[in-house]
């Protein structure tokens, strides 16, 4: 165990946390305490948005792909950025009508309260779950650090991430978001030459050892209407569709994204953040895929035996062959993607909580006792995760089981939002219907078929499309007066 480094991450530790409480000052409302004033510039939620789409699940997950592959998961990536292009045109515009707080509160504008409640259950319950196997990838590297138990470094990482949040709300969510991510990319590039300058021959080499192996590998234009092409996670096809629906999903509908894009100042900046955020991510997934490659050349120069859990590949280099102090900084660099997005979870599922359930059965509830029970909701959803990450230990690899848990409800919530937006006809029976035709689909799916991952958000947003729409033809017309003033379904 050496000090330094164990100097650098406890000094890290100690002062994000101290940063992100010191933001409490001035919250007197939900708007301050959820939506940072909406007083963060673009730039600033462009950074914050990488981070919680990255996370620790990246840093820790993404070499491992490109250690056993190539960098076939750039094909997602492809998909991103259509997705940013779809979201900024068909939902954006809706959700700066009037303020909002949460992406649930414009299913009950368009259809009604229990889809409200119904889309922002399934939120609820399927982030949760997804949080659980992020916090628990970083017990991963605070077990190699401390040389402590998982359950004793989930326990760590959960409570002072839970402490800032609690204090500071959305816009310490922002700010320590970005110092967060700057200090993890810093850390990357470092990592990436410590490692280049410990293989012999230099880029050179690995060029050619790797190329060989064709690890540099992007695109795989396969085609074929056949099982086996819908069971590849990384194809051309898999990889444009499947980022391009799953993000769509991610960024559009899901409350942990949608609340940094709706805590911008306008419509304008939230778009300008969103678009700037995939030139982040493009280069991020580049060059952690590129630390894979790496670590593969450098173990096979050395005849390493791989870890057994290959998600542990990256930070074991790090912490054994890094020189004291620079391995304490990229270990903390690490803690800072983990505590990123955890606060950010929290903060979601908070404001989710509040906005979505319990202030719409108190609507005269005061500012004060809004954001009292605010923060006891952060406390409730702290616990909660800490709970769903001590039982995700036996994750094979902790970046797809977190894709795949964050696809499997995604596209029933991309379906039904696309229904509200783009159609007039269906109404709350038929949404609701649409919902759970697109939840039973993708579940025989996942569980009775072979096809990857990215294939499910793609398959239950056009399931849940077509079935709400379908079961529109057999509701009653609406009342007459109602179609007249033009009111929503919901509120007739």
């Amino acid at each position: 165990m050496r000090y330094l480094d164990l100097a650098v991450i406890l000094a890290y530790l100690a002062g994000i946390t101290w940063f992100g409480a010191r933001f409490r000052r001035g919250q007197k409302s939900l708007r301050d305490y959820f939506l940072g004033g909406r007083t963060a510039p673009w730039w600033a939620i462009s950074l914050s948005i990488v981070s919680a789409e990255t996370s620790t699940l990246t840093i820790v997950g993404t070499p491992a792909l490109a250690f056993t592959g190539n960098l076939g998961f750039l094909q997602i990536v492809l998909g991103y950025l259509l997705a940013r292009i779809v979201i900024s045109v068909v939902f954006l515009p809706q959700y700066f009508r009037g303020e909002m707080f949460t992406a649930y509160e414009l299913m009950r504008r368009r259809f009604g309260e229990r889809i409200r409640k119904l889309t922002a259950s399934i939120f609820l319950v399927t982030r949760a779950l997804a949080e659980g196997v992020r916090v628990f990838a970083i017990s991963l590297v605070i077990s190699i650090v401390l040389g402590t138990g998982e359950i004793a470094s989930i326990a760590l990482i959960v409570l002072l991430t839970l402490f800032y949040t609690f204090e500071g709300g959305m816009t310490a969510v922002i700010w320590t978001d970005v110092v967060q991510m700057s200090l993890y990319v810093a850390g990357a590039i470092i990592s990436f030459f410590a490692i280049l300058g410990r293989i012999p021959g230099g880029w050179e080499h690995v060029a050619a050892v790797a190329g060989a192996a064709h690890k540099f590998a992007i695109f795989d234009f396969r085609f074929s209407p056949t099982m086996e092409f819908f069971s590849r996670p990384y194809t051309f096809w898999a990889g444009v569709a499947g980022g391009c629906f799953l993000t769509t999903a991610s960024h559009g509908t899901d409350q942990l994204m949608v609340q940094r894009l709706l805590s911008a100042r306008d419509e304008r900046q939230s778009r300008a953040a969103l678009l700037a955020s995939w030139v982040v991510i493009c280069v991020q997934f580049t060059l952690f895929l590129l630390i894979g490659v790496l670590l593969w050349v450098y173990y096979g120069d050395q005849r390493l035996a791989a870890p057994q859990h290959t998600d542990r590949v990256y930070p074991e280099f790090i912490w054994r062959y890094l020189p004291p102090g620079v391995a304490g900084l990229l270990i903390a660099a690490i803690l800072a993607a983990a505590m990123a997005n955890l606060s950010a979870a929290l903060n979601a599922l908070s404001s989710t909580t509040v906005v979505d359930f319990i202030r719409t059965r108190w609507r005269e509830m005061s500012e004060a006792r809004s954001l009292k029970l605010a923060r006891l909701a952060t406390v409730a959803w702290g616990l909660v995760l800490l709970a769903i990450a001590i039982g995700a230990r036996h994750s094979r690899s902790v970046l797809e089981a977190g894709l795949t848990i964050g696809s499997i409800p995604s596209g029933a919530l991309l379906g039904v939002f696309l229904l509200g937006v783009l159609t007039k006809k269906p109404r709350e029976g038929a949404a609701m219907a649409g919902v759970a035709a697109g939840i039973a689909v993708i579940l025989v799916v996942v569980f009775r078929t072979r096809i990857a991952f990215t294939w499910y958000v793609l398959i239950g947003t056009v399931v849940t499309f077509s079935a709400g729409l379908a079961a529109s033809l057999f509701e009653k017309p609406r009342r007459a007066a109602h179609a007249v003033a033009g009111l929503p379904a919901g509120e007739e």
